[in-house]
């Protein structure tokens, strides 16, 4: 079995830039395949059926694994599904407040093109009556998430308007987990044991704020991009922005077309008061000094305004109220851990997991490939290193980080090393690199960033890059080609 199951794939391997990852490869495959029979299936709480939670729960029903998908609210999508509505409190920073769960603003259109939106072996293919565009607007999204979940049967996994309230271990035992919920309405908890639990939540509906001397007797409005959807709002007012992210770079040309001045607060080293090219009142400037009482803001560079309202574009928290796990498992300035490879808790693992607390990075493949090793760990197909390895493992990362002056902040980051980091769970998962996701990703920010081509979604060649893919070691494959391999 082992030599035809090698002979079969090995010029798969041909294909990998060094003969180390090309072995490690090989193994990978010689394990899996000595362990079919020894694999086990347990029982699955994954939490949120947004695409972490899509992901993880077709890759743990391939694997034969018993799956149950708690959702919050009345659909699939998470920060898809656009929600018109906003918070109670705007800035998101009253524990009372009555909570939203998307952040998505009604002219978002996505920034990457829709090949790279595409799982590892599901396309994100244009439909007759949809957005052809290359890079699409949410609603497309939403509706390919729903083509997912219904080709592969994950609603029926679904409980829907269940919000976990609770999630730990059952009296110490590494493999019992209690999950305790409640259905909208309801002011009763269901509780329910399982073997494993994978939280697929996401990371941006908790909103950060970054300190603003002063702002306690500022008497403008305040609001983080959390609870921004359109740009009426904001008709003929002068408006500051606090980052100049993706959440900035196009809320800024959102609030432009209604807002009298748009004024940009970003850390870019050096950056002088500058107007920008081709827009009329959206200006540059260095990051805020302080603010006044009298609504003036003053920037580090002694410029300043008088504004009407300060928008924070400034990210989010990761939080997880529900999870009690004695302290094994903590946040602190936004660090996840310990995780082994943005994953496992190496204490807890592989009985509790994580997916997609990783970012900047190809969201999409990075939690579908995920998933599919949290899957296959589970099943027993994929060893994990030991405990202290996986500790070992975790703190090292830790440790470069501090030696090259890292924040804490930024543990889970993975550009510029995305590659390196797909590349390895693609080894153990028995899968060759992708390396076409990587050039497109750099003609991407050529194209977007380096040029500062406000025009590159539009002018981007799609026929080109799609014969690229064709043409790589490991294309896309079609709808059909991925339905019959489930």
């Amino acid at each position: 079995m082992v030599e035809s199951l090698l002979k079969k794939r090995k010029h798969r391997a041909n294909r990998f830039k060094t003969k180390k990852t090309a072995f490690n490869y090989l193994v990978s495959l010689v394990y899996q395949s000595t362990n079919q029979s020894m694999s086990r299936s347990v029982k699955a709480a994954v939490i949120g059926a947004g695409v972490a939670g899509l992901c993880a729960a077709r890759e743990l029903r391939r694997e034969g694994h018993r799956v149950v998908v708690f959702e919050k609210a009345d659909r699939i999508g998470g920060l898809w599904y656009y929600d018109p509505r906003v918070e109670s409190d705007p800035l998101g920073i009253d524990p009372n407040r009555e909570t939203v769960h998307s952040s998505l603003y009604l002219s978002l259109r996505t920034n990457l093109p829709r090949q790279m939106m595409s799982f590892l072996d599901y396309p994100f293919a244009k439909r007759e009556t949809g957005d052809p565009r290359a890079f699409p607007s949410h609603e497309e999204v939403l509706r390919f998430l729903d083509k997912f979940a219904d080709d592969f049967g994950l609603i029926e996994l679904v409980r829907f308007n269940s919000e976990v309230v609770r999630v730990e271990r059952v009296e110490e035992k590494e493999n019992e987990w209690s999950v305790e919920w409640r259905t909208r309405g309801s002011d009763s908890v269901s509780r329910e044991v399982f073997d494993a639990v994978v939280v697929c939540t996401g990371n941006q509906s908790e909103p950060q704020l970054t300190a603003v001397a002063g702002i306690e007797k500022w008497p403008g409005y305040q609001i983080h991009s959390h609870n921004y959807r359109v740009p009426e709002p904001f008709k003929d007012q002068i408006v500051v922005i606090i980052g100049y992210g993706p959440s900035g770079y196009e809320i800024s040309r959102g609030i432009a077309t209604e807002a009298k001045q748009v004024h940009i607060a970003t850390k870019i080293p050096n950056v002088r008061v500058t107007q920008l090219e081709n827009h009329k009142n959206i200006w540059l400037h260095m990051m805020i000094e302080h603010v006044c009482e009298d609504g003036k803001v003053v920037f580090q560079d002694g410029s300043f305004v008088y504004a009407d309202t300060i928008l924070y574009c400034t990210g989010y928290n990761y939080r997880y109220p529900f999870l009690e796990t004695n302290g094994i498992v903590t946040v602190e300035e936004n660090r996840v851990g310990p995780l082994f490879k943005h994953v496992f808790p190496p204490r807890l693992a592989p009985w509790l997991s994580f997916i997609g607390v990783a970012y900047k990075d190809i969201g999409f493949p990075l939690r579908d490939l995920q998933s599919k090793w949290v899957a296959r760990v589970l099943s027993g197909k994929v060893l994990l290193p030991n405990e202290e390895e996986m500790a070992a493992s975790t703190e090292e990362h830790y440790r470069q980080m501090e030696e090259n002056g890292v924040p804490k902040r930024f543990t889970h980051a993975l550009y510029p090393n995305g590659n390196e980091y797909h590349n390895w769970i693609l080894g153990q998962i028995g899968l060759p690199p992708q390396e076409w996701r990587w050039n497109l990703l750099a003609e991407l920010i050529k194209s977007s960033l380096i040029a500062m081509n406000e025009g590159y979604r539009d002018e981007w060649d799609e026929d080109y890059w799609d014969s690229v893919i064709k043409e790589s070691s490991q294309p896309l494959v079609n709808e059909d080609e991925a339905k019959r391999d489930f």
